[in-house]
């Protein structure tokens, strides 16, 4: 043997492995272990507006959102790095917070839950969509204002007496007429319907206003508080043209919106006292009366105002 011993060496010793699970970020080639993925944030800017969450939060809830950051769907970053997300971004933090909680506050119009769940579909978030259409279909069902249209005078008669609340009517009925109309009439009678409506709005809860079609004005506004009629503005006249009649329609804003406000001094009981009612009204004539009979007469009394206002109370029978 020769003096050299074969000595078998030891192989040399390799650390152990251990297997990562790689899930490639979109559009990054970084990797992250298993475990600290979910919690990665991302940069995304969406039609403008940044936000920033997590990808965990974005792949909570199947959709486009959990496909593009899973790695099945490509998605577009800027020089920044941040995503981009071709869509407005109004609503998409709603989007998030729904992602986020599970629930959502829903906007308050109409307009802004049909913006949302348009985005919800968009994004195929299918609690969302659900959300926002039960939301649209309760709106429905729900009238900001009911406004009953006069069909007979028994029906009026009705309505009125069975109401506590101080009623205004509006009577129009363009066919009621036999002569041509002024060049301003029809304006005139649209404006009469608009502030109608814009009253009915802001007064809906206080006054019960009703549309009357057949009764035998033009246009015409009554006014009526605990079941009696208290004053009317009549709108319409006839004007004498060269050789001919005409009907003008006028629109006396300022008074109509007066005789309204004297209409809810009636809202409540009892009645309003005889110097809230002496002050919503002009003498048309000065006598010597004791109080309480002053204060039965203005009680009784109808004011019927016309456009060239030649009167402002008459003593017809309460009603007429």
């Amino acid at each position: 043997m020769s003096g050299e011993s074969c000595l078998h060496q030891r192989p040399p010793q390799v650390p152990p492995t251990v297997l990562v699970s790689a899930v490639t970020c979109p559009k990054t080639k970084t990797c992250c272990q298993e475990g600290t993925v979910g919690n990665k944030y991302v940069r995304l800017n969406v039609g403008g507006v940044l936000h920033y969450s997590t990808v965990q939060v974005l792949t909570r809830q199947d959709g486009l959102l959990k496909s593009m950051f899973s790695g099945k769907t490509e998605v577009f970053t800027d020089k920044e790095g941040w995503i981009l997300i071709d869509r407005c971004g109004k609503h998409f933090g709603s989007i998030l917070g729904y992602l986020r909680d599970g629930s959502l506050t829903l906007p308050k119009s109409r307009q802004g839950i049909m913006e949302l769940l348009a985005e919800a579909k968009y994004y195929h978030i299918q609690g969302l969509i659900d959300l926002c259409q039960q939301a649209v279909q309760d709106n429905k069902q729900q009238a900001l204002c009911v406004i009953p249209v006069i069909t007979s005078s028994k029906e009026e008669e009705r309505l009125i007496q069975g109401c506590t609340r101080p009623v205004v009517k509006l009577l129009y009925n363009r066919s009621n007429n036999k002569y041509s109309y002024t060049s301003n009439s029809d304006d005139n009678l649209l404006k009469n319907i608009e502030l109608f409506e814009k009253l009915s709005l802001s007064y809906n809860g206080r006054v019960l206003f009703m549309k009357d079609v057949i009764g035998d004005e033009i246009c015409c506004w009554s006014f009526y508080g605990q079941g009696r009629k208290l004053s009317e503005v009549c709108c319409t006249s006839i004007v004498y043209a060269t050789e001919k009649k005409q009907t003008k329609v006028e629109f006396p804003e300022a008074r109509i919106y007066e005789e309204t406000l004297n209409a809810l001094l009636y809202e409540t009981l009892p009645v309003p006292d005889n110097s809230l009612l002496e002050a919503t009204r002009r003498r048309a004539h000065c006598g010597s009366h004791s109080e309480e009979e002053e204060g039965v007469e203005l009680r009784e009394r109808v004011r019927h105002i016309h456009i060239k206002r030649y009167s402002t109370y008459d003593d017809r029978p309460l009603g007429h």
